[in-house]
């Protein structure tokens, strides 16, 4: 019984991290010359949390975009967060909300896996990691269901 005890209170002691499920995920290819390209997916929360930071070794500057239309000109901007509402899928997508790679280190080429780290935070402010490998699609690619990645 003491044993039982101790480890509901070991338990206890440990935050419950929010399950984040990233499925089809996935970065435009680039041409040679290409700094900069977009990676996309759908982002599954089961507790609301915040998408607050993404990185990869593939480049040198990593953000969360979104794009808005303003005054019939289509902007793209950082954001410093997104929401991730529980339950709720967000989609990273073409257009919309993504991660952006600029100063890439190298061509992203049709069959390449690139990795990303994505960081969301909880209400409490802790924080959790997810590790992503994305395909490289072709330029012309639009999302399908490929992988999916759990944390």
């Amino acid at each position: 019984m003491k044993r039982i005890i101790l480890a509901a209170l070991i338990f206890a002691a440990f935050p419950v991290m929010a399950q984040v499920t990233v499925k089809d995920p996935w970065v435009r290819a680039t041409v040679s010359a290409q700094k900069a390209t977009g990676a996309f997916m759908q982002i599954t929360s089961v507790q609301d949390v915040r998408l607050i930071e993404a990185s990869s070794p593939a480049a040198g500057v990593v953000e969360v975009h979104e794009m808005v239309m303003e005054k019939d000109v289509m902007k793209m901007r950082a954001v410093k967060g997104l929401d991730l509402p529980a339950g709720k899928t967000v989609e990273l997508k073409p257009g919309g909300y993504h991660v952006m790679l600029m100063d890439l280190k190298q061509q992203m080429k049709e069959g390449d896996t690139v990795p990303l780290t994505l960081v969301v935070e909880g209400k409490d402010k802790k924080r959790s990691t997810i590790e992503v490998k994305a395909p490289v699609r072709p330029l012309t690619a639009v999302s399908k269901p490929e992988a999916e990645h759990k944390h």
